[in-house]
């Protein structure tokens, strides 16, 4: 199996965060990663209450939480934010953009930024379920789960294909900052591009470049890598240093040079 990355991408606050809870992953195996990009476990055991913010993957989650239950958590387009309290932990299911609408013929787009009972979705969810909570270990989670997958699992489709290829070029090149530049690498019309966007990620290929493009200033921002803020807008396609600022503190809730000064803070923390 491929290792899932250790990355802190859309984690905000990382080094804070992981002073309040462990994250750790699991790779799928060769069948469910047509469609699942990674298993992520995360525990808490805490004293005070600590609130997590996640600037979301354009990716729908399946979760099992204890305390909490089952669910399926469509793609949110808002910072995530998770009040955790005393003793808990979660098994995520992250599936590739596109990879849960391929395998369930959903429209995406109509359960964005909810979260659903497992149960509206797959109606023997509760078995699974029940299943996951009693299974001895995250590997045996696992199995479980792809166990379950396989009888759901889609024939090959040429369309979701494409459209994840897509999504991962746009999450891995930081200079693709346009919609044209992608219908010019793929040869796709843009007409035909919004419309397998919609049909299997359930927003649009503009607002996923623009998340993605949000993650890697975060991401360089927290490790102390973007300095000078005009030159990393310019890198990440704004027009102005004040347009990602201001789109920066809509998404995330502090300008850069706010996030930058707390993660220099949680950095001095973190290697005293």
């Amino acid at each position: 199996m491929t290792q899932p990355p250790d990355s802190e991408k859309g984690i905000l606050h990382p080094r804070e965060q992981a002073r309040h809870r462990s994250l750790y992953r699991l790779a799928p195996g060769p069948d469910a990663g047509r469609f699942v990009e990674w298993y992520w476990i995360v525990e808490w055991d805490l004293d005070e209450p600590y609130t997590a913010e996640v600037l979301p993957f354009p990716s729908v989650n399946v979760t099992f939480e204890q305390p909490g239950g089952a669910f399926v958590n469509g793609v949110c387009t808002r910072k995530f934010e998770r009040e955790l309290v005393g003793r808990g932990r979660a098994f995520g299911v992250k599936f590739w953009a596109g990879g849960f609408g391929a395998i369930t013929g959903l429209d995406v787009g109509s359960f964005r930024d909810e979260v659903l009972p497992l149960t509206d979705v797959f109606p023997d969810g509760n078995r699974l379920a029940d299943l996951m909570f009693t299974a001895e270990s995250d590997e045996r989670r696992r199995a479980v789960f792809e166990a379950f997958l396989r009888d759901h699992l889609a024939p090959p489709d040429p369309s979701y294909e494409l459209v994840r290829e897509i999504v991962t070029t746009i999450a891995s090149d930081r200079s693709m900052t346009r919609v044209d530049e992608i219908t010019e690498r793929f040869d796709v019309p843009i007409r035909t591009l919004q419309r397998l966007f919609r049909r299997y990620v359930g927003v649009g290929p503009k607002w996923i470049l623009r998340r993605y493009r949000l993650h890697d200033g975060a991401e360089l921002l927290a490790q102390g890598e973007a300095t000078e803020l005009a030159e990393l807008s310019a890198s990440l396609g704004y027009f102005d240093q004040a347009h990602f600022s201001k789109e920066f503190k809509q998404q995330i809730g502090l300008t850069p040079a706010e996030y930058a000064t707390r993660a220099a803070a949680e950095r001095q923390i973190t290697y005293r």
